[in-house]
């Protein structure tokens, strides 16, 4: 008879622990708790660079944390240019990042669930006129799946993170430029998160000159693989060159008047979206965590891809 109680009581505890918000291992979270997918509960602790993702064909997401940290270049910086100025940021939650820039792959399942219409003419920066033979199947270079796509409007991005959204029922979204810079830093000050210095063995940029007294390097003249190199301490691949990614942001001259708490700025010239990280195609100092170029939003170019962000 105790036993039998004893059974009973058991049961009525682990029925009242589901409806009050959980199992042992959540009661017990030391990070954050998140559903993932369909409602996986995962107890993740940002920064640790444990990764997830809410589909088969998803992007594989990080938690980082919250913080604070100085955004744009120090004045003791080699090439810091004047929209480079140091303002102070403030993210106040933690929220999940792509590990790396969306594939191809991942924009292929994109394109043949949506139909969405990528047709138009793709370019390198410099030429005279748009490329009609280049898009994001065949930018001009060889790639596969696991490679970053290119040739990627912010717009395109833009239906992507909302067709993923729709699809996961979760906030999927671009990242704002002070997220894009926070992430890419990751706890660090540097010029690039692993010091001031850079070489090809470290990214994928255009080698022939240097920076900051390293050697010159290697030209590949293409993408690599988003898991080539190294990844920062939050678990992020290729922050630094491979290719440029569209954030949220309108373009506005200076750092100064950014929002201070990691929301994108809506103000400004809204035709023109910031861009961060640069490329295979540009010289070293362009990979400067604090770097901030512009491209107009319609804009489908090589070298430009983009990663998401998830807000939890």
């Amino acid at each position: 008879m105790t036993g039998s109680r004893g059974s009973t009581l058991a049961i009525a505890l682990a029925i009242f622990s589901s409806f009050a918000g959980g199992d042992a291992s959540a009661q017990t979270c030391q990070g954050i708790r998140i559903e993932i997918g369909a409602g996986e509960p995962r107890c993740l602790q940002p920064g640790a660079g444990e990764a997830f993702r809410d589909c088969p064909d998803c992007p594989e997401m990080v938690a980082v944390p919250a913080g604070r940290f100085t955004m744009g270049a120090g004045p003791k910086e080699l090439v810091a240019t004047v929209p480079e100025d140091q303002v102070p940021v403030t993210i106040a939650r933690p929220f999940a990042v792509g590990r790396f820039a969306v594939t191809r792959g991942e924009f292929a399942a994109f394109v043949a669930a949506t139909g969405h219409n990528v047709d138009g003419n793709c370019y390198r920066i410099g030429e005279p006129r748009r490329s009609q033979q280049r898009d994001w199947r065949s930018p001009g270079f060889a790639q596969d799946d696991r490679h970053p796509v290119v040739c990627v409007s912010w717009h395109d991005a833009k239906a992507y993170v909302s067709w993923l959204a729709s699809s996961t029922g979760k906030r999927y979204r671009l990242l704002s430029e002070a997220e894009r810079e926070f992430v890419t830093r990751a706890g660090t000050a540097t010029a690039f998160w692993w010091g001031s210095t850079i070489s090809t063995g470290q990214a994928n940029y255009d080698g022939r000159i240097a920076y900051a007294g390293a050697p010159t390097g290697e030209v590949r003249h293409a993408t690599v693989a988003v898991d080539g190199f190294l990844p920062n301490p939050w678990g992020l691949y290729n922050v630094h060159g491979n290719v440029w990614e569209w954030t949220e942001d309108c373009w506005n001259e200076m750092n100064a008047g950014n929002p201070g708490d990691g929301t994108a700025r809506s103000s400004g010239d809204c035709s023109v979206r910031v861009v961060r990280g640069a490329s295979f195609y540009n010289y070293p100092h362009t990979l400067r965590a604090a770097r901030r170029e512009r491209e107009p939003a319609d804009s489908r170019v090589i070298t430009f891809g983009f990663r998401v962000a998830r807000t939890l």
